[in-house]
């Protein structure tokens, strides 16, 4: 493998430096580094990043090729500057055993661009109703440690409570997905002034609250690890602030489009402002921005959500839930945390790489940006600013809320363990 050497480029958004790549790990990191038979790549004025991490993305493969698969998810990933994604269980069949997640990792290791985590099924089939091969998922070869029924929610306590204990036992973790079922029958949004208006169901923020206030108490009983998936609501930045002060082995995470958009969208009757859990109020996204950037809330993750044009292209009420977000995440937190001052970059590395590779476990990404560690690495041109336009996305699908909304930076290159799978902004 040749030798890269990326000139000029600020690391973590600081001082511009030299990064000299061979072969799969970074050799040196400094000013003036002599390039030698290396390609050179001039990047005065970007900002060189670790890989980003994805603890949440939905790849559909196997049983819903029609909206992605792990080839084109992971094309869509590294466009958006990600080294390593985790591919939710909810696939058909569920990713419940070993057979299932070994194949998903397979086919990850085939892609070539992107690296991918299966993460298993916390019940068989998604049904809450037995634990499912948690054991043999995490001594398979995918060597599974984040577990969820994402999608659905683990609503019997008794049964969160068992999974947690099996997990604790191999240092794993329960990504909850919080949504109390009865709270939510035949919800459509949102619950507040907007679903009064339009006269559609609401989905209360109690729903949310209330599974994580219980989760919360299990872990800290139990003495295990808990992960909130994209927690969406004031109120749940509190109660994770509470269960953090208290000790509680808790992790978060906030999706883009929380971060972004509110439910006043949902006056246009768009599907694709149809999410789960709901886009929520101005209020709310306000609060998820200070929480992300306290450290309350954890991480960035997508959630990413691919669907076929047929299934947003209808009525909203029988309209899939859900939105595609991997091309677009970087771009988002720049506008919403870097650009209003919440954030540097170094604060985006640490919420969308280091950390995200610490909750799920991948130690070879998430590295920093030194001399000896494995050169996953992104880099980003801050000063541009383009439209959203998905008939240029990787994925296979193109469900975005994004589509002819302005959005700054563009991932320009994009490097798994040194070779180039991003090369000016297009697909190696």
């Amino acid at each position: 493998m040749s030798k890269i050497l990326i000139r000029g480029a600020k690391v973590l958004g600081g001082e511009a430096q030299d990064v000299l790549i061979d072969g799969e790990t970074i050799a040196a990191v400094g000013t003036d580094l002599d390039a030698g038979d290396a390609t050179v790549i001039e990047a005065a004025g970007q900002v060189l990043l670790p890989g980003l991490v994805d603890l949440h993305t939905h790849l559909r493969e196997p049983g819903r090729e029609d909206s992605e698969t792990v080839l084109t998810g992971t094309r869509a990933a590294a466009s958006g500057g990600y080294t390593a994604v985790f591919a939710m269980a909810n696939t058909f069949p569920v990713a419940d055993t070993a057979g299932v997640v070994e194949q998903v990792w397979r086919l990850g290791k085939e892609s070539g661009y992107c690296d991918v985590q299966p993460i298993g099924a916390v019940t068989v089939g998604l049904e809450g109703k037995q634990l499912a091969e948690l054991g043999a998922m995490h001594e398979s070869a995918a060597r599974v440690t984040v577990f969820s029924d994402d999608g659905k929610c683990v609503d019997d306590a008794v049964m969160m409570r068992r999974a947690l204990e099996y997990v604790k036992a191999f240092g794993g973790v329960v990504a909850q997905h919080a949504q109390e079922p009865r709270l939510t029958e035949g919800a459509q949004m949102n619950e507040g002034i907007v679903s009064a208006e339009l006269g559609l169901g609401g989905w209360p923020a109690v729903a949310e609250e209330s599974i994580i206030a219980r989760d919360v108490l299990l872990a800290e009983h139990v003495g295990s690890r808990v992960h909130i998936c994209h927690l969406s609501t004031a109120g749940s930045v509190e109660i994770v602030r509470w269960a953090k002060s208290r000790g509680i082995d808790v992790t978060a995470e906030v999706t883009p489009h929380h971060l972004l958009l509110t439910d006043e969208l949902v006056r246009s009757y768009d599907p694709v402002y149809k999410v789960n859990p709901p886009l929520r109020t101005q209020a709310d996204v306000l609060a998820l921005r200070e929480a992300l950037a306290d450290g309350t809330i954890d991480i960035v993750a997508t959630d990413h959500a691919p669907h076929p044009h047929e299934d947003k292209d209808c009525e909203w009420a029988a309209a899939a839930m859900g939105m595609v977000g991997l091309e677009t995440a970087l771009a988002v937190v720049h506008q919403t945390m870097v650009e209003t001052g919440l954030l540097d970059w170094a604060g985006v590395a640490e919420r969308m790489s280091f950390a995200p590779a610490r909750i799920g476990g991948l130690p070879h990404h998430g590295r920093p940006v030194s001399a000896g560690e494995p050169a996953n690495l992104t880099l980003v041109d801050t000063s541009y600013r383009g439209v959203v336009d998905p008939a240029h996305f990787a994925s296979r699908s193109r469900n975005t809320p994004y589509e002819g909304r302005e959005l700054p930076g563009r991932v320009t290159h994009t490097f798994l363990r040194g070779r180039a799978t991003v090369v000016d902004g297009t697909l190696a």
